[in-house]
Order: C-alpha cells, then sequence, then structure tokens
C-alpha cells in the first residue's frame, strides 16, 4: 500500500501498477513525477494522478484507492461505510 499527503489530505493506494501489476517501486524508489503530481510505475514508467489514482498515461486504467482513516496518530484501513469518503480523501490531522 502507498500512503501518501497531498496538501492536508492523506490518501492512500494498492501498491500495484495495473500493466502488469508488479509494485510501483519494483526498479526504484523514486514515485513521484518531479513535478510532485503523478505517481510512476518504475517498472515500464505508466503514470498516475496522485490525487484521484486516475490513469495519466502507460496504462488501461487507474490505481485502486484504499479506504484510509486516522486515528490519532495512527493510519488505519476505514470500515466499508468510509470507501466514499476515501477515494476524496481525508484531512490529516496535525
Amino acid at each position: 500500500m502507498i500512503v501518501l499527503r497531498d496538501g492536508d489530505v492523506l490518501r492512500a493506494y494498492v501498491n500495484a501498477c495495473p500493466h502488469q501489476y508488479l509494485p510501483l517501486d519494483y526498479r526504484g524508489d523514486m514515485l513521484l513525477s518531479a513535478d510532485g503530481l503523478r505517481l510512476l510505475c518504475t517498472a515500464h514508467g505508466a503514470s498516475f494522478d496522485k490525487s484521484t489514482g486516475s490513469v495519466v498515461a502507460g496504462a488501461e486504467c487507474g490505481l485502486d484507492a484504499v479506504p484510509i482513516m486516522q486515528q490519532g496518530d495512527h493510519i488505519v484501513i476505514a470500515p466499508d461505510r468510509f470507501h466514499v469518503r476515501s477515494l476524496t480523501g481525508i484531512r490529516s490531522q496535525p
């Protein structure tokens, strides 16, 4: 799973490129584009919008979102009833 901060919002995605289902960090740990807007697959260069998981280039579909929520200092996978909220992100707590 990949968890990232997008401003004050936390987002999570399954760490698997839908093109070949390899981990995005299969060949390196540089997962963000230079402009910080896209997640990159290190195996073959597919790119995904970091805010939505939608494919930008190089794959047939986007990343699978993981519903998460913050509980105190912990980030946990959220129950199903929070799934819609997780797709739009959650506000992180300072």
